[in-house]
């Protein structure tokens, strides 16, 4: 019995490793490597380096909970140097750097090695949102059936998430990186170039001690 167990046990492995195979669509998930005192600084700025780098690292444990069970492939996209003994599946995850002198050219630059790769669908989401849920992520594949773009608002005028199906390079360019310009931008770059664009449900990013508060979290270690 056990015999049987175990060989339907490894069947059913072969035929979900087979089914990601054949999918084409792949997440990227952007991260910084956890240092203490070189993440969540303005968090630090008021809680101190320890609390910031607690919070960083259940944010990131929050991000590998919600993505592994993603249907897509996965990309994690380190900050600086590749972990191999981490939070992150080497199983699940493809270990990657971030390559360019600033977020819109290492986002370029994750999205055309995406699609070089054979994917049809892209997805970025960085590691800062405790609201991001498995479903969401999901929900943007999936509208990019019928839509160009798809984007997940946050509060603080940026965006959470980002899908598209082809590679559009104009969608990281000219935009003010870490301001409260960066949806409106981007969705302006969407309009001039007549995408379909979807939007998400708007969710909270962790920047700051008030962020933290908005969401009623508990931060004392």
């Amino acid at each position: 019995m056990i015999f049987l167990y175990q060989k339907a046990h490894i069947f059913m492995m072969a035929v979900a490793v087979a089914n990601l195979k054949k999918l084409k669509q792949v997440l990227l998930v952007f991260v910084k490597n956890a240092v203490k005192g070189k993440v969540k600084t303005r968090l630090a700025a008021t809680l101190g380096d320890d609390v910031a780098f607690e919070i960083y690292h259940r944010l990131l444990l929050h991000t590998e909970l919600s993505t592994n069970p993603v249907s897509s492939h996965k990309i994690v996209f380190y900050s600086d140097f590749i972990d191999t003994n981490d939070i992150w599946n080497n199983e699940v995850y493809q270990k990657r750097v971030q390559n360019g002198k600033d977020l819109g050219k290492r986002m370029a630059n994750a999205f055309e090695y995406a699609f070089t790769n054979g994917n049809e669908k892209v997805a970025i989401i960085g590691s800062d949102c405790f609201e991001i849920t498995t479903e969401i992520i999901e929900a943007a594949f999936k509208q990019l059936d019928h839509m160009d773009v798809v984007i997940g608002p946050a509060l603080d005028g940026g965006y959470y998430l980002l899908a598209i199906k082809s590679n559009n390079k104009a969608l990281f360019q000219h935009i003010q990186w870490s301001t409260d310009q960066v949806l409106s931008q981007t969705m302006e770059v969407c309009h001039q170039m007549g995408l379909k664009v979807a939007q998400l449900q708007v969710l909270s990013d962790i920047d700051n001690e008030n962020d933290l508060k908005r969401l009623g979290y508990n931060y004392q270690i």
